[in-house]
């Protein structure tokens, strides 16, 4: 079930909602549980089993680690033994086929493997549970003593299935006590408008002529055509990822909780370094604080900084897919983020701000065809076309057509993903009158996301993928 399904907006959570806030305040965390593993098993039935299983096992994994520190013991070993698991079972479903297939290239041999289709929203709630396991052995937690608490950590709908990741000590406090207030609700349900406006209105309709270029590409050999599909694509996953994300965490607002920002107009920035510090948040935090830093960070030496750097995108591209594109993907952003510390990092701060920000939106631009690519032979046909493999100007009538006939998603598209709606809209904050507008532009908004979703067959997620 997708956020942005109209089973969703019109049945599934007005229902919650009204069980939720009728209900007295002891029985919100089970009803909120119930709802999460129905939400979940609406689309995976099979797999609601497996999450039990996870959570169950996750809860005395934490158990045993907090009982043998109290001890005095170091658990050590029963955390390793515990992220192993986790690990494993992620691997499998993820990862098993990839290395099968590195496997039978490696020993001349093919290996029979049955593709499993993925669990929805696995890596994020693998990555959750690790980090609530992580965090009671180093002491940043306390354990959560309550199965059903630690239940609904691991499974709360708002955030199931794409993020953002939230670590443990981030929600600790709001499992026992959060309040509920209209002042919350009111900024939740505003917050879920706008993502639902990214996802329905930008992200599927700029979707729709990435969809239109990409079997183009390379088999009609158009530079301009080829950087226009790649620039869609760019606007479409940031605003189906960042609109998701913006869903779940005005979803969180409406049920009492507060979930961390996951994307902070990432399309503003100035260098590859600050893109990463506005796009995906979460699992840039998480691989910071459970992987980078423990590697040492950057207090090494410039060697060893160089290959922790590496390791962490060269994980992060894997931990987006089982394929060499992105891994490759990963590894790209590595080398450009050591390049900007050691290389021409202040050359570049010295450069007008249009010169950085175009440099910015190139390299990402960029890096997305290996993410949108099958595989990475297919990455680098599209990039040979981008950059004049089959000439520039044999598609032009029809690159002029598409953005012609699409100006005003393409213009939309281009003043939200850098934020120009919010500087407007703050310039009338000081008028009597700006209550009344922003709830008349919401619901305005409202009215043409369902009225796309009806009328659109084209609603697909990008990051049910990952």
């Amino acid at each position: 079930m997708l956020f942005s399904s109209i089973t969703f907006l019109i049945l599934f959570l007005p229902v919650t909602l009204a069980v939720y806030y009728l209900i007295p305040v002891r029985w919100k965390n089970l009803v909120l549980l119930i709802a999460s593993l129905f939400f979940y098993a609406w689309g995976e039935p099979v797999y609601v089993i497996l999450m039990i299983l996870t959570i169950a096992f996750n809860y005395y994994a934490g158990q045993e680690i907090a009982l043998k520190k109290e001890e005095g013991e170091r658990p050590l070993r029963s955390l390793v033994f515990a992220l192993c698991v986790n690990f494993l079972i992620l691997g499998f479903f993820k990862y098993a086929g990839f290395f099968a297939g590195i496997a039978g290239t490696i020993l001349h041999r093919e290996f029979l493997f049955r593709e499993l289709s993925l669990p929805i929203g696995i890596s994020f709630y693998t990555f959750q549970a690790v980090s609530y396991l992580i965090d009671v052995y180093r002491g940043d937690a306390r354990l959560q003593k309550n199965p059903l608490n630690f239940a609904l950590y691991i499974t709360m709908f708002p955030q199931l299935i794409a993020g953002p990741i939230v670590r443990y000590s981030e929600i600790e406090q709001q499992l026992d006590h959060r309040t509920l207030s209209w002042e919350k609700f009111g900024a939740g349900a505003r917050f879920f408008i706008l993502g639902l406006g990214k996802k329905a209105v930008l992200a599927n309709g700029i979707g729709a002529i990435y969809e239109a270029i990409h079997p183009q590409v390379p088999a009609n050999s158009a530079a301009g055509l080829a950087w226009l599909g790649a620039v869609a694509y760019t606007l479409q996953i940031y605003f189906d990822f960042s609109g998701y994300s913006d869903m779940a965490i005005g979803l969180g607002g409406m049920f009492g909780f507060r979930l961390p920002v996951n994307f902070r107009y990432p399309y503003r920035s100035l260098s590859i370094t600050e893109f990463w510090r506005r796009w995906h948040i979460s699992l840039s935090s998480w691989f910071r604080e459970y992987v980078y830093i423990p590697l040492g960070g950057n207090r090494v030496p410039v060697g060893r900084h160089i290959l922790n750097l590496l390791i962490v995108w060269t994980l992060t591209g894997f931990w987006h897919g089982a394929s060499w594109n992105f891994i490759v993907w990963g590894f790209y952003y590595g080398i450009l983020l050591i390049l900007e510390k050691y290389v021409w990092g202040r050359a570049l701060e010295r450069l007008p701000v249009w010169t950085r920000h175009l440099y910015s939106m190139v390299i990402v631009v960029i890096g997305w065809v290996f993410f949108f690519s099958d595989d990475l032979a297919g990455a680098f046909r599209y990039l040979h076309t981008m950059f004049g493999g089959g000439g520039f100007g044999s598609c032009a009538r029809q690159v002029y057509s598409l953005i012609g006939s699409n100006w005003l998603l393409w213009a939309a598209g281009l003043c939200v993903a850098v934020g120009l709606p919010l500087k407007i809209a703050k310039r009338f904050r000081a008028y009597r009158f700006h209550p009344y507008m922003t709830i008349a532009a919401d619901l305005v908004l409202f009215a043409l996301s369902i009225a796309c979703l009806i009328t659109d067959t084209f609603n697909p997620f990008l990051y049910f993928r990952f």
